[in-house]
């Protein structure tokens, strides 16, 4: 598949479906890029922008169609996510966390989704799939303790999904899973003290002893291996590959902090001479025209390869052809060298914009710790994938991480 193929079986509908969601993501970014300081300041989202996010549809593209959702797909999550992001990091974030954990849902029991959804079709679900809690089985359920972060979303959350180890099941796919809980059965920390990705508020959260009936534990390595508990298995979103959806969730911001990062040179050269030089224009430096130039082309080929990723999971998902480790592994460095790609434009408009870069005043430096700080998700990490993808061409397999 070449890098600018589409989906093959994106249907009209849904392509119009699309192309009006990144509109309405579009025509809020005036409102949270106004709001995007603020954020970062108070190190919170403001309800204001999750409020005109939900009102837009635009916190249900991964909520299945029976519960009022819009049941979308990747690509276009991906599209929503950075037109969000173009506005705000920490927003864009949230939108796409709190997508994708809607999408984690779906992958549950039927009585888990009613659970969440049945009686509050527009709650929200926010969460850490790493296990960084332990479940102990009991009469009905799991005992769950634990501590779990960063939980970005929790803040405008409902309902929070947990990763979870069982050491009594050690040696089976049930030894690691994840688990839905109500948010107001946990204790939230204020933990999160960061640089970037300030707004997302992803904190801390607790529990000791919490009674999680069974029916909403997951095993990971059956969603690892494409073993969903979902009765709905014509519903094709819902069958998409686990682990390079976790990866590509977190790409759709990134690419809209490094389009907003060339947005911002395109804007400002024409407008500023180029200091202890002759130009009065940046715009007619050629040290600033190869900048954008090159910074443009990273933004443009961190798109690329997201899209190719995008386009082979949803692709999977409508055949429900479950793809094979190698094609898996080929979407995980696709998802590393978008946040590479993403970060190192904003790197080039940071060092051609100079020191001025680095003022407060200037949305180029918050732009620059929100990509630096979202781009080194561990789920992410560009090293890992190569390594795993570098393998998997030699016909290497499973040595490294079972998140493939």
């Amino acid at each position: 598949m070449s890098l600018t193929t589409d989906t093959p079986k994106t249907t009209g509908a849904a392509l119009g479906q699309r192309a009006d969601l990144v509109k309405r993501a579009t025509a809020l970014r005036p409102l949270l890029a106004g709001n995007a300081e603020l954020s970062d300041r108070e190190r919170g989202v403001p309800a204001e922008n999750i409020e005109a996010l939900a009102e837009a549809g635009l916190l249900s593209l991964m909520q299945p169609a029976r519960y009022g959702g819009l049941q979308t797909d990747f690509r276009t999550l991906l599209e929503v996510g950075r037109e969000v992001g173009r506005a705000c990091g920490s927003t864009g974030w949230l939108t796409s966390l709190l997508n994708a954990n809607a999408w984690f849902v779906g992958l549950f029991p039927a009585q888990a989704q009613d659970d969440v959804w049945a009686d509050a079709p527009h709650a929200r679900v926010a969460g850490v799939i790493t296990p960084m809690g332990t479940a102990e089985a009991v009469d009905g359920g799991y005992r769950v303790s634990g501590r779990w972060m960063p939980a970005s979303g929790c803040a405008h959350a409902d309902w929070a999904i947990l990763g979870v180890k069982r050491p009594d099941a050690e040696g089976t796919t049930d030894a690691v899973g994840i688990v839905l809980a109500p948010m107001p059965e946990l204790a939230v920390e204020d933990t999160w003290f960061v640089t970037g990705m300030r707004g997302t508020a992803s904190n801390t959260l607790t529990a000791t002893d919490l009674f999680v009936p069974a029916h909403r534990f997951h095993s990971v390595p059956d969603a690892v291996e494409g073993r969903y508990a979902t009765p709905f298995t014509d519903e094709a979103l819902y069958r998409a590959p686990f682990v390079p959806v976790t990866a590509l969730v977190l790409t759709g911001p990134q690419l809209g902090l490094a389009a907003a990062a060339v947005d911002i040179l395109l804007d400002k050269a024409p407008q500023r001479g180029l200091t202890l030089t002759s130009y009065s224009s940046q715009a007619q430096a050629p040290t600033i025209q190869l900048a954008a130039a090159h910074a443009a082309s990273l933004a443009d080929s961190a798109q690329l390869h997201a899209f190719r990723a995008a386009a082979d999971i949803d692709e999977a998902a409508q055949t429900g052809i479950f793809p094979a480790y190698d094609a898996r592994a080929r979407m995980r460095m696709d998802t590393g060298r978008t946040a590479v790609l993403a970060r190192e434009a904003v790197d080039i408009v940071c060092s051609a914009q100079g020191a001025s870069s680095f003022g407060e005043s200037n949305p180029l430096q918050r732009i620059w710790r929100d990509i630096e700080a979202g781009s080194r998700h561990a789920v992410l990490n560009p090293d890992v994938a190569a390594e795993i993808y570098g393998k998997s061409l030699f016909g290497i397999r499973g040595t490294v991480s079972a998140l493939v």
